[in-house]
């Protein structure tokens, strides 16, 4: 093999060890019939296995056989890596109950703490979850991760709870650093721009929205809407963060599916970004 190509197989290896990506992804329903589908299956692996930290969201569970074998394909497809998951309750105020499922790698960051928010039942029809993490290579080394998965008729006040919440998330833990990411249906008709207005904290200083108003993350070619977003609470946080990193991941284009086979997998895209790796294991790689 030419040297030059040696080294950019070098270079594409260290710039994918030197990535730690905190993601979120609505599934749509997902459950058995999706790990059994081999074919969606196989494109999930391959979407998860990019992240350090993943939220599924839209689990329909009942069994609770879905979410470990999943595990266990994404084990075997992420070779050195290692991952484990924390679950929500099944979540709803009716017969149609959700969960929402962190996966992590347990060799690259730790699980030190997690609340789901149940205090607020007037606020919320799926109660949030926030986890805590400990990340040794990162230059943010303790962080919280929020997801929720809005009411799409109620998400304007939601999404004014969330950002509530995450100042109760600061308080709590005494931990400046909190990133709300999800599906909070924040666009095309489920909030409207007069709502926008309402949402008095989404133009403050002490938030930051890396995925905006422009963005589609929908996968169907009829759509194009925000429905998904990452939501930043802190200064040192924000600048842990890599500088264009957070978009929507088209896993239809990367893994060259076809519109159809792509909306067997989800009718979202996940979203995504990269927190900065600590410039001593930076040098290590």
């Amino acid at each position: 093999m030419p040297c030059r190509a040696v080294a950019l197989l070098l270079l594409s290896a260290h710039l994918a060890a030197a990535a730690f990506k905190i993601c979120a992804f609505n599934v749509k329903s997902f459950g058995e019939a999706k790990v059994s589908n081999k074919r969606v299956l196989e494109s999930l692996v391959k979407i998860l296995a990019r992240c350090d930290i993943c939220v599924i969201q839209e689990v329909r569970d009942a069994k609770g056989e879905a979410i470990p074998t999943l595990v266990k394909e994404l084990n075997r497809y992420a070779g050195h890596h290692l991952y484990a998951h924390l679950n929500s309750r099944r979540l709803g105020r009716n017969s149609y109950k959700e969960q929402l499922v962190f996966l992590y790698r347990s060799d690259t960051v730790e699980v030190t703490d997690w609340h789901q928010y149940e205090e607020h039942p007037e606020s919320f029809a799926r109660e949030p979850l926030a986890v805590r993490f400990h990340s040794p290579r990162t230059v943010m080394k303790d962080f919280v991760v929020m997801s929720h998965h809005t009411c799409p008729r109620e998400a304007a006040k939601e999404i004014n709870a969330l950002l509530e919440l995450m100042l109760d998330v600061e308080r709590r833990w005494k931990v400046e650093s909190v990133m709300l990411l999800g599906d909070l249906n924040a666009s095309c008709g489920y909030v409207t721009v007069e709502e926008w207005k309402g949402i008095l904290r989404r133009s403050s200083d002490t938030f930051h929205w890396l995925i905006g108003d422009q963005e589609d993350t929908t996968v169907s070619h009829k759509t194009h809407c925000a429905y998904d977003r990452i939501v930043i609470h802190g200064e040192r946080f924000l600048k842990a963060i890599v500088q264009g990193s957070a978009k929507p991941f088209n896993f239809a284009k990367k893994l060259g599916l076809s519109e159809e086979e792509a909306l067997r997998v989800s009718d979202h895209f996940p979203v995504e970004v990269n927190l900065r790796i600590h410039p001593r294991v930076d040098r290590e790689l």
